[in-house]
């Protein structure tokens, strides 16, 4: 069994299976890593050998993207995936942060770099006729290394939800890692068309998408994500598999349904931290099997759903997964739940999700000593992740290490107040967060994007919170803002900083509805 990247993808080299269905070609497999190996060779020949060999990306899901891609497996150097909705000092930074010695883009991204200092790092325009020029006389591949299974494999950034990215070394062991249970579980074969939607410099797409193709030979499909363009998308290349990150789901639920929708090929979809009615509502519309899991850059902690999961959970962990307290280092009590099914202990009961058995999958943060030792404090790996555990093993996210709020002297979690108000029809995303309040401490605040199927109004949200037997009077939203869109990553994750950075207001086009303190009524404001 391959153990690295570079071996997994040898054993496709005379492959005459499809490899990439793209509007600009087709590639077998073959013709693909034959095509890596000169872009290795072109960039091994204009690397300096004395630098750290680490080759930045700076573009989309495209052929040229998957074809950078294989060619540091298989030149054995390092590859950088930027995140490409970065901008200005924030993008250099990361170049930089990276050691990136080249860089390449295209047409498309080159703009983004317009005054940009990056030192003495070489920009190439894939785009450009002297690229292709270059490429096409590459002289034979001779690897700059031959790597082993914890080496780098790539350099992928944390979707910079609670600060700045931070650079992951994703190791070569986790393809082949990842690849052979995803195979397995949805029968995915040679045959297959994997749709690769979510950024390819993110480690979701490699670990939930990548990896599926590169272990079973099936097709991939890079595409970049639009949520009126996905069914379209499957039924023009006969999709069968696709996986996703954060909320694409709920994106394309926000679409109008027809009829037909089940009328496709797409058999299986695979991500993490999609809501349950997301899950179920997209399995019926689609007429798929959906599986959801927990992930995160690092590759700590491993959670998955098994049959019985229930509703709110995300699964049961690997063995040392477990919730302790961030303050005692202590695990935390088993939670408790009263007879409305509400967390009834939620001081004691939630913590932050940790590894005890230390460090997992993840290697290390590049050149960033103290913040991987931040991560592996009393040797265990601590997540960031807020969650709680109930007597039979069932872990439940409750938010971000960040995500505590305290409300007239107790202690609440964002977590269990989203899955409650996501089970009212009309609403279709959800963040909650505190903001200051001189008189309770945090006052709680929901930022909502309606589904758009009945309409979402003061009164409804007030009837249906009523109705709610495990929602603290004190979990109320406070402050409702009502918007078509809320910030994100690129990997479709929430941007609860700028939300909480925006306070309790709305910007044009949106909405602000106010309740009072002892009231269960909203108001909307001017």
């Amino acid at each position: 069994m391959a153990a690295t990247v570079t071996e997994l993808l040898a054993e496709r080299a005379d492959d005459d299976n499809t490899a990439i269905l793209h509007d600009t070609g087709t590639w077998t497999w073959r013709e693909y890593l034959a095509d890596a190996r000169k872009v290795a060779a072109t960039v091994l020949a204009a690397a300096d050998k004395q630098r750290p060999m680490h080759i930045g990306v700076l573009l989309g899901n495209t052929p040229t993207m998957l074809i950078a891609i294989a060619a540091g497996a298989l030149g054995g150097y390092v590859t950088a995936g930027i995140n490409n909705t970065r901008r200005g000092e924030g993008l250099a930074r990361d170049i930089k942060r990276a050691d990136c010695q080249i860089l390449l883009t295209d047409d498309e991204h080159l703009p983004l770099l317009d005054g940009l200092d990056l030192g003495d790092c070489e920009v190439v325009n894939t785009s450009a006729k002297e690229w292709t020029e270059r490429v096409a006389k590459a002289p034979e591949l001779v690897p700059h290394s031959t790597p082993e299974a914890t080496d780098p494999f790539m350099l992928i950034f944390t979707s910079g939800t609670s600060g700045d990215p931070k650079p992951v070394q994703l190791a070569h062991m986790l393809i082949p890692f990842a690849g052979p249970p995803l195979v397995d579980k949805f029968g995915i074969t040679s045959g297959d068309i994997c749709y690769l939607s979510m950024p390819l410099f993110h480690s979701a797409a490699l670990l939930g998408g990548y990896c599926v193709a590169a272990t079973s030979g099936a097709a991939i499909v890079p595409a970049k994500f639009s949520a009126s363009t996905f069914l379209d998308d499957v039924r023009k290349w006969n999709v069968t598999y696709m996986n996703y990150v954060g909320k694409p789901l709920a994106y394309i639920l926000a679409t109008p349904e027809k009829p037909d929708d089940g009328e496709n090929t797409l058999r299986a979809a695979f991500g993490n931290e999609a809501s349950d009615r997301d899950i179920d509502d997209f399995a019926r519309r689609f007429n798929c099997m959906v599986w959801d899991g927990y992930g995160s850059s690092e590759l700590a902690i491993i959670i998955t759903r098994e049959p019985g999961t229930p509703h709110g959970s995300i699964g049961k962990g690997f063995p040392g997964v477990a919730v302790y307290n961030a303050e005692t280092s202590k695990e935390c009590a088993t939670a408790e739940f009263d007879e409305n099914g509400a967390l009834a202990n939620a001081d004691d009961a939630i913590g932050e999700i940790v590894n005890t058995q230390g460090a997992g999958m993840f290697t290390g943060y590049y050149n960033d000593e103290k913040t991987t030792a931040e991560r592996m404090r009393d040797g265990m790996y601590w997540s960031g992740d807020l969650g709680y555990v109930d007597a039979d093993g069932w872990i439940y996210l409750a938010g971000r290490s960040g995500d505590w709020l305290r409300v007239d002297g107790e202690n609440l979690a964002a977590g269990p107040i989203e899955r409650i108000l996501q089970r009212m029809p009309q609403i279709g995303q959800v963040a909650v967060y505190g903001v200051p309040d001189e008189t309770v401490g945090d006052a709680v605040m929901a930022a909502i994007v309606p589904t758009g199927e009945e309409k979402l109004t003061p009164e409804a949200l007030s009837a249906f919170l009523s109705e709610q037997p495990d929602l603290s009077p004190k979990a109320w939203p406070r402050y409702v803002r009502i918007s078509g869109k809320l910030p994100s990553t690129a990997t479709n994750k929430i941007l609860k900083r700028e939300l909480k950075h925006q306070g309790a207001t709305a910007h044009d086009e949106e909405h602000l509805w106010v309740r009072g303190a002892r009231e269960k009524t909203f108001s909307p404001t001017d």
